[in-house]
């Protein structure tokens, strides 16, 4: 691939500005300066350095968030901050998108990428990706509240059952639940839906991804086995 373009594809620009950037000798390969923008270069593994800073190439990013409370899965948030606001300048030229939404009061695991068929392999309808949810409760969780989620509940303005699956109990006020839609605001009407009301809601697992060991507002690219896993989710889904 041509180096101009190798460089665009990663997130540094326009073609024109990674031309300058080229000739300008700001860019470093195996410690060598590369100050031709026409020269192919083989992307296989290849490591480069911009103005001293190290990059590795990649076709697609696959990114994991540990989202906090108070931002918007949205490029134009409206009341709260951005969850982009949390990313550099160069994956946002890459045009990452949130793969499905959270709340801006739901924190937990995001992914984000910019490879949309693997955005739509999760986030399809059809598809039925389940989410693992830790929900803290207003009032006590009761056997029969239990009983409803899993039998399943109805929505206003949505067609069909909404079940959870796979319900653990924490504490009187504390579970586990995986759902398997996307609906709007789900667990939260699921809840509302069985005689109770949401606290706080943490998501903690996608298909067979769990939310790594991040801080709150946290990302990481996905490792070559989170991302074989990631991409096991989608072939799956």
């Amino acid at each position: 691939m041509l180096l101009e373009k190798i460089l665009q594809s990663q997130g540094f620009g326009s073609r024109k500005y990674c031309q300058q950037l080229i000739k300008n000798g700001s860019v470093l390969i195996e410690n060598q300066i590369c100050d031709n923008p026409k020269q192919n270069i083989n992307t296989d593994q290849l490591v480069f350095q911009v103005f001293g800073e190290e990059y590795q190439y990649r076709e697609h990013v696959y990114i994991v968030l540990n989202k906090p409370q108070g931002y918007e899965c949205s490029h134009q948030a409206t009341h709260h901050k951005s969850v982009f606001s949390l990313f550099p300048e160069i994956l946002l030229h890459r045009g990452i998108q949130c793969v499905g939404r959270l709340d801006q009061d739901t924190t937990g695991l995001l992914l984000l990428t910019d490879n949309g068929q693997f955005l739509q392999a999760l986030t399809h309808p059809r598809k039925h990706v389940p989410k693992v949810y830790h929900v803290t409760t207003a009032d006590p969780i009761t056997p029969e509240q239990i009983q409803g989620l899993q039998q399943g509940v109805e929505l206003r303005n949505e067609k069909g059952i909404y079940a959870a699956t796979d319900i653990q109990l924490f504490s009187e006020h504390q579970l586990s639940m995986t759902i398997h839609q996307g609906v709007y605001h789900q667990v939260k009407r699921m809840l509302a839906a069985v005689g109770n009301k949401v606290e706080a809601l943490h998501r903690h697992q996608v298909g067979l991804l769990e939310l790594p060991d991040l801080p709150e507002g946290e990302w990481m690219y996905l490792s070559d086995e989170q991302k074989q896993l990631s991409q096991n989710i989608a072939a799956e889904a």
